[in-house]
């Protein structure tokens, strides 16, 4: 099975090592492409092209989009042959919107502390915060351009502990927005990197009823 796993704002290819590592050791492929996310210059559009352009063709993917990332995963399936979308924590765009106009379409309050972390050993959690980068504008202003949600099977699932997109906050937004409840795992905003083993066993549930 190929994964393609698609980081959020201020982060990286790395976020993912451990969940990608995981899947790995159980026979899959993964692609997780860095977005350039400290381009000023590079828009929506680009971030799309970018993950485009990190995936040989052929292969259905499933696509895994944290964060920010949602609003990445949406337009990514009319672009590539998605079997899957996988949003992990994760914005979930209403047609048109932009990112930047999220937060207050939703009514997300803003949270102060260690959003990101605060859940992780502190030696991981150090490591973590030095492999973040810079968030440019670029994309904040873009539409996320569907009409309707992709004719493609999806599925939400949160993390109970997260302090940036609280459960509660994100339960309702993706209940509103998809109209289905989101499965829930531990951790907080980066389950991948506290219960990257959690996280594989949940994205192996499509596998199983894959034809």
């Amino acid at each position: 099975m190929r994964f393609v796993l698609i980081h959020g704002a201020a982060s990286s290819s790395w976020h993912w090592h451990r969940l990608a590592a995981e899947l790995t050791r159980r026979g899959h492929e993964v692609i997780a492409p860095d977005l350039p996310i400290d381009d000023p210059a590079a828009g929506l559009a680009q971030y799309v092209d970018t993950v485009v352009n990190a995936v040989p063709p052929g292969e259905p993917v499933t696509l895994v989009a944290h964060s920010m990332a949602g609003f990445v995963g949406v337009p990514l399936c009319e672009r590539l042959p998605v079997r899957e979308l996988v949003l992990v924590a994760a914005m979930v765009p209403a047609p048109g919107e932009r990112i930047g106009e999220w937060w207050g379409n939703t009514g997300l309050e803003s949270a102060d502390g260690d959003v990101f972390f605060h859940d992780l050993p502190a030696e991981l959690a150090a490591e973590a915060r030095q492999h973040l980068r810079e968030q440019s504008g670029g994309p904040m202003d873009d539409p996320c351009a569907f009409v309707k949600w992709p004719d493609v099977p999806t599925r939400a699932v949160i993390a109970r502990d997260d302090l940036l997109f609280p459960a509660a906050f994100l339960r309702r937004v993706t209940l509103e927005r998809l109209g289905v409840v989101p499965d829930e795992m531990p951790g907080a905003h980066f389950p991948m990197l506290g219960h990257p083993a959690v996280l594989a066993d949940y994205l192996g549930v499509s596998l199983k009823s894959a034809p």
